[in-house]
């Protein structure tokens, strides 16, 4: 604990955020330009030795976050150009707010792009999708077990047609807080609860680790297992099932101000910060058997890095909250350095995240929602450093 605190003391913020978000620019700028005219043409990833983005539908379970990051340029810049490219690519996706759902990522897909665009717009249209959007996702509730079911189709070891719940579902409940105060039923309120606390219950060990998903039994509720889809196994702790459970618990509390929640983040923070390597960027998998070689996920950091931010605003523990602040700036810092930014490697704003490498799938690689929570953590520090609350409400 001495030691923390001098680390503490002694940590002077380095880093400029405008230089940061000028960066961001510039990257966004050169990928807007090479975007194909034809669908797919939703940036999602460049592999590994690669210069070039892959692209991707709006059915994809990351297609709002080049939107959403678009809609966090125009945040910035204030340049219209950027609201009329944030807004051309939400639109794509605005069939998933009518159609039947096919998996739990709504949320990402939707509050990332609508969500960013009616809060800086306050366009009624993009209300009117969002609200459709909550009501779909909400179609995938089982009352029974109390959860969001995440993929309702067969997925190895989920045995279907079990119901199954992952971390990353965490996420997606921000989008039914926001609707059941904008008009949406309290039901969505209800569910987002509901799911949150039956997640805390079974999706963690006793040492707060969380499992990637629990499989329920769909007509009773029972857990069946926790067991892990893109981690290392089913007891190891992978980086950004962590973050997502971190985000989302802080997340969670800042909509219904229960201190339960507000204990839980803390508790799956300290655990993740507590395993960190010396730069504060996690390997894919905090167990994975090759460490110090394993490769890094650098969007399991910045996602991280942009919830501690917000928790650090809404605790009482002063001293835990400029804790979290510190790490969190530690954590840009050095995701800002020439050895994570992508600079004139490829027109990503990051280096070295990793997608699912169980399946080595985008190992290594740089990857839109890395890029989405980079951009989110240095506007929210931005807010921060002046004072003002990180999220706005809508």
């Amino acid at each position: 604990m001495r030691y923390l605190l001098i680390l503490l003391l002694a940590f002077v913020p380095k880093l400029n955020i405008d230089t940061q978000l000028d960066y961001c620019v510039e990257q966004a700028t050169q990928t807007a330009a090479s975007i194909p005219a034809a669908q797919p043409n939703l940036p999602r990833n460049v592999l590994n030795s690669k210069a070039t983005w892959n692209y991707v539908g709006y059915k994809d379970w990351t297609s709002g976050f080049w939107p959403g990051t678009l809609w966090y340029v125009y945040e910035y810049t204030k340049d219209p150009k950027w609201k009329a490219k944030a807004d051309s690519f939400s639109q794509e996706l605005t069939p998933l707010a009518y159609q039947k759902a096919i998996d739990h990522d709504l949320g990402f897909q939707m509050y990332c792009s609508f969500g960013n665009g009616y809060r800086l717009t306050g366009n009624p249209e993009y209300k009117k999708i969002l609200l459709a959007t909550a009501d779909t996702l909400a179609t995938l509730f089982n009352p029974e077990v109390g959860t969001i079911l995440s993929w309702p189709r067969p997925v190895p070891n989920m045995e279907w047609p079990q119901h199954n719940t992952i971390m990353d579902n965490m996420i997606n409940l921000e989008l039914l807080f926001w609707a059941s105060k904008n008009g949406g039923s309290k039901r969505l309120y209800d569910i987002a609860v509901s799911h949150a606390t039956t997640t805390m219950k079974n999706h963690f060990r006793p040492d707060y680790t969380s499992y990637h998903v629990v499989v329920y039994d769909r007509e009773t509720g029972k857990k069946i297992k926790g067991v892990t889809h893109q981690g290392y196994a089913d007891n190891s702790m992978w980086a950004r099932g962590q973050s997502w459970a971190i985000y989302g618990y802080t997340m969670v509390y800042r909509e219904t101000k229960d201190p339960t929640f507000l204990d839980f983040a803390q508790k799956v923070s300290d655990v993740y910060l507590g395993r960190l390597p010396k730069d504060l960027i996690p390997y894919w998998d905090f167990n994975a058997p090759d460490i110090p070689n394993a490769p890094r996920d650098a969007s399991a950091a910045a996602i991280t890095a942009s919830a501690l931010l917000e928790l650090s605003t809404l605790m009482k523990d002063k001293t835990k909250a400029a804790t979290y602040r510190t790490r969190a700036e530690q954590m840009l810092e050095t995701l800002s350095s020439s050895q994570y930014q992508s600079r004139n490697v490829n027109s990503a704003f990051l280096l070295h995240s990793t997608g699912h490498k169980p399946n080595n799938s985008e190992v290594d690689a740089s990857i839109n929602y890395a890029d989405y929570y980079y951009i989110e953590a240095l506007l929210r520090l931005k807010k921060v450093r002046v004072g003002k609350r990180v999220q706005a409400p809508l």
